[in-house]
């Protein structure tokens, strides 16, 4: 079985709950979440190596297919149609984004840059090492501790991030 078929199987449900509580639609949240995984399975077969972590890709390439998809519904709208997040994204949304703002913002300067460009610009180990000047073990082990440390805040603040 190969590494894409094993992170469909493992991560399916999450990537499509997450479309699903920002999307009005099932089919629109079943239909970006199936092009997150081809985008995978094309990456892999051009010979790419997996990612570290292989759910933290998938919600990058997840949060970028949710952005192009609100782009392009705006231009074609005429920019008339906002986003209308689902109920259950207004009630529980914020109140996690708000954490997440939190635990990244006390995160120390140089575990704060490589979270963020690993998961929010989705640059590789290699390109964070290049950008900051630093070794890629070195990115490495503070994108390691920089999760764990919001990982850990979100677990004391009553979120549970092992939910899937």
């Amino acid at each position: 079985m190969s590494s894409a078929e094993d992170a469909y199987r493992q991560h399916r449900s999450r990537i499509y709950r997450f479309f699903r509580s920002r999307l009005q639609s099932d089919d629109d949240a079943e239909d970006l979440t199936q092009r997150v995984f081809l985008d995978a399975v094309i990456a892999l077969s051009e010979g790419r190596n997996p990612p570290d972590s292989i759910v933290g890709w998938l919600y990058a390439v997840a949060q970028r297919r949710l952005v192009d998809e609100l782009r392009r519904r705006s231009r074609t709208a005429g920019h008339s149609a906002a986003w209308e997040p689902s109920t259950e994204a207004m009630t529980y949304g914020p109140s996690v984004a708000a954490a997440l703002d939190a635990a990244i913002a006390a995160l120390p300067e140089s575990q704060r840059s490589v979270v963020v460009l690993r998961l929010l610009r989705g640059l590789s180990f290699g390109e964070i090492s290049a950008e900051l000047n630093t070794s890629e073990a070195a990115v490495k082990m503070r994108f390691a501790r920089g999760i764990e440390t919001v990982r850990q805040q979100l677990i004391d603040q009553g979120l549970d991030t092992r939910s899937g």
